[in-house]
């Protein structure tokens, strides 16, 4: 990587074509990348963190943007980090620049000459979102103003009473009718004996009449309140307060409809499809609010329409991260997957792009270290990077392994690790035991020990991390602390050793949430310190620090407790 005093040499252009170019000096010893940035799991080229860093600096010393990032102590607005990045590209003469973009809006605005302009400006004057937006305003306003007049609200108080009146007054007519029935029931049965066939006939046919009337009776009253409710209903509807409802929910519709045509990303090769095109044949059917407006599909967008060849890119947060999400200020993030995989499928196709990470496995060839094994089950100590059951994309895992092993004994997988998790897999070799070990596991009576190192200092020894977790639906495999829907996480922790730079952790789980762990260590409502390697919620490495150690749990045949422990590599 050039030296960081390199970025401040940066020289910067003409804003109204948004490049910044690189001075040849800095980065004449920096090599090209070969392919564009894989954008869902990457390292920074060194362009990209030498324009990270000069685009940093600027916003370090900038004055001018009325944005709270909630790094200044008593500013005023709104606390809202934000997500920057950069594109390397090359322009037609060769020559090396960055441009720089941020996701959503900057300030309340789109309009920084410094950054690349959204894909299609909601926010510019005379836009036809602009125009819609203040129709639908103006509805609005007609039904708050109705919905807040003293004539319209007493009418509707007057109709909900008389709804209340109308509820009680046939629910009273019900019980007489249900009790008149059954009065000519017992009637019925009590003078059936008594009376010759002729004279019960006549007796049947006065209460068949009897009946009829309380029935008409009821269907009087029925009617009567009726008139009177579709009366004042009639007052109501005088209003027009429903046809308005539709109208605004027929036109913010078709302006999203309409904004979904609008926005239209382009590829390398000049193919243009729209956002509503792009999220069609996906599970969402149509895009997710806010889709197309980060970072990374404005900075393509506006490279592939000026001419400019893309060669590396990289996001980053800046500011205070928000209390659902982890998010380390000026820490390097990849793209979302919810709302920008599909657009930036897109908008990469036909360029030659880095491999997946996510897709490459250990040695097919590496056995697997078998702890324990017996007739009931299998412990594995699992390696980083291995699944423990196939994927999407990669079927190599501790279950195709072991199956493979085992010909036609199916493995029974009772839980799972992480892929980038090592440690201690129990895995059953019959149906019965699976259910055994399983059952002990959904139960919370396994005895769970993990050792990670954490990628910082803390000063507490001991305590507990209480965190609900919900999936983030559009960003997965990421989790996110919520407070309403998250399902509650506790994890129980210990220091074990204090380095200068580092911690060495155990952690014992009481419950077994999705990224539960990495989640707790890394959230500042938590530890606040992310786990060494951790790519999601911390900072990469050649591996993530975390080693399942030890599990103790009931023998499904013997009924004994069993442990095992394995120290961790690391």
């Amino acid at each position: 990587m050039p030296p960081k005093s390199v970025a401040n040499q940066v020289e910067h252009s003409d804003t109204q074509h948004k490049i910044t170019y690189f001075p040849e000096q800095s980065v004449s010893e920096t090599s090209l990348p070969e392919r564009f940035t894989f954008p869902f799991y990457y390292e920074p080229h060194p362009l990209a963190r030498l324009a990270a860093a000069d685009l940093q600096r600027r916003l370090e010393q900038q004055t001018d943007l009325d944005h709270n990032f909630g790094l200044e102590e008593d500013q005023d607005g709104l606390v809202i980090g934000k997500m920057f990045g950069v594109l390397v590209v090359q322009d037609a003469q060769g020559r090396l620049g960055y441009l720089s973009g941020f996701s959503g809006k900057l300030a309340g605005t789109n309009d920084h000459g410094e950054f690349v302009p959204p894909v299609f400006d909601m926010l510019a004057e005379g836009s036809f979102f602009l125009e819609e937006q203040a129709n639908i305003s103006q509805i609005n306003t007609k039904i708050e103003d109705i919905e807040s007049s003293e004539k319209y609200l007493f009418l509707k108080a007057s109709m909900q009473a008389l709804e209340s009146e109308y509820e009680k007054a046939i629910a009273e007519a019900k019980r007489v009718l249900k009790q008149n029935k059954a009065r000519r029931k017992q009637l019925r049965l009590q003078q059936k004996p008594l009376l010759s066939q002729a004279d019960y006939e006549i007796f049947e046919a006065d209460l068949i009449k009897q009946s009829l009337r309380d029935k008409h009776l009821f269907n009087v009253l029925h009617a009567e309140w009726e008139q009177r409710l579709a009366a004042m209903q009639a007052d109501l509807s005088a209003y027009h307060l429903d046809d308005l409802k539709a109208e605004r929910k027929e036109r913010s519709a078709a302006l999203q409809q309409r904004l979904f045509e609008a926005y239209s990303f382009l590829n390398i090769a000049g193919k243009s499809k729209s956002l509503q095109a792009i999220f069609t044949p996906t599970a969402f059917g149509k895009p997710p609010a806010g889709a197309g407006e980060c970072a990374t599909p404005k900075l393509l967008q506006f490279a592939f329409t000026h001419g400019y060849k893309p060669l590396a890119m990289a996001e980053f947060w800046w500011g205070s991260a928000p209390t659902s999400e982890i998010r380390k200020h000026k820490q390097f993030y990849p793209a979302c997957m919810g709302k920008c995989k599909p657009i930036l499928e897109h908008m990469l196709e036909g360029m030659a792009v880095d491999d997946n990470p996510l897709l490459q496995t250990p040695e097919k060839g590496l056995a697997l270290d078998i702890v324990f094994e017996d007739d009931s089950f299998v412990v594995v100590n699992k390696p980083p990077g291995l699944r423990s059951v196939p994927g999407i994309n990669v079927a190599d895992s501790v279950y195709s392994r072991l199956k493979q092993a085992w010909g036609e004994v199916e493995p029974g997988i009772i839980h799972r690790l992480d892929m980038d998790t090592s440690g201690l897999l129990v895995v059953a070799k019959t149906p019965e035991a699976h259910k055994d070990i399983q059952r002990q596991f959904l139960k919370r009576t396994v005895t769970k020990r993990y050792r990670a190192i954490l990628s910082g200092v803390i000063g507490p020894s001991e305590g507990q991390v209480d965190l609900p977790l919900y999936g983030d639906v559009l960003n997965r495999p990421r989790q996110l602390v919520c407070f309403v829907n998250g399902k509650r996480s506790v994890t129980n922790w210990k220091v074990v050793e204090r380095y200068a730079d580092t911690t060495r952790i155990d952690f014992w789980p009481l419950t077994g949430r999705t990224h539960q762990l990495r989640m707790h260590a890394a959230h500042e409502l938590g530890l606040n310190t992310p786990i060494v390697g951790d790519e999601l919620y911390g900072t990469g490495a050649d591996r993530m620090c975390l080693h399942a150690a030890y599990l103790q749990f009931i023998h499904p045949v013997t009924k004994l407790p069993v442990s095992f422990e394995v120290p961790e590599a690391f």
